[in-house]
């Protein structure tokens, strides 16, 4: 590798860091993906924006009859049966409303700044976003299963993203707390 200034740059842009003068520490920076908030971080974000299509797509379908589902009408699949059942309402409000608005709550608490925030309260409340979540998956399958005897793919679709969101989350409370316990290090 040349010496020099011409070769040092070159070198940054390939990602390996400037020679260290003999007795100096050598400088620690973060990569890319690090200063994104690491692999959960875009992860979640990935999978709230997912989730926000698929709400905002059911959403809309619910509230507009000239939108059709894509999915199949007959048999145990059939979306337009769950869809308007009256397990599709909770406290009055429909289903896929309540989805488009948690995905749009936990889009926020995904992105890489939430998880690089050092407040402990973005973790406790990614965290609950997370719990109630999978909680309302629970009711919702139940629903499906026992009650309605019918599935619908796009819902099973957004239970599967809120199931990951979940996993992703409990599993992350390190990286979550990761910020916090650093501020509280550094205090004392």
């Amino acid at each position: 590798m040349p010496h020099g200034p011409a070769g040092e740059g070159r070198a940054r842009r390939r990602g390996v860091p400037p020679p260290t003068p003999a007795g100096a520490e050598p400088q620690v920076r973060p990569d890319r993906l690090a200063r994104l908030g690491g692999w959960r971080a875009l992860t979640t974000t990935f999978v709230s924006l997912a989730g926000l299509g698929m709400g905002a797509y059911l959403t809309a379908a619910h509230y507009d009859t000239g939108i059709s589902l894509v999915c199949p009408n007959t048999g145990v699949i059939n979306c337009e049966a769950v869809t308007t059942s009256p397990e599709s309402y909770v406290f009055g409000i429909p289903v896929a409303l309540l989805g488009l608005v948690y995905f749009v709550g936990m889009l926020a608490l995904s992105l890489p700044w939430a998880w690089r925030s050092s407040r402990l309260e973005v973790a406790y409340a990614r965290l609950a976003g997370g719990i109630v979540g999978i909680g309302f998956v629970f009711y919702l399958v139940y629903a499906e299963l026992f009650e309605i005897q019918k599935i619908c793919i796009l819902c099973t679709t957004v239970h599967v993203l809120t199931f990951a969101m979940f996993v992703l989350v409990v599993t992350g409370w390190d990286d979550a707390t990761a910020a916090w316990r650093a501020r509280l290090a550094a205090q004392d």
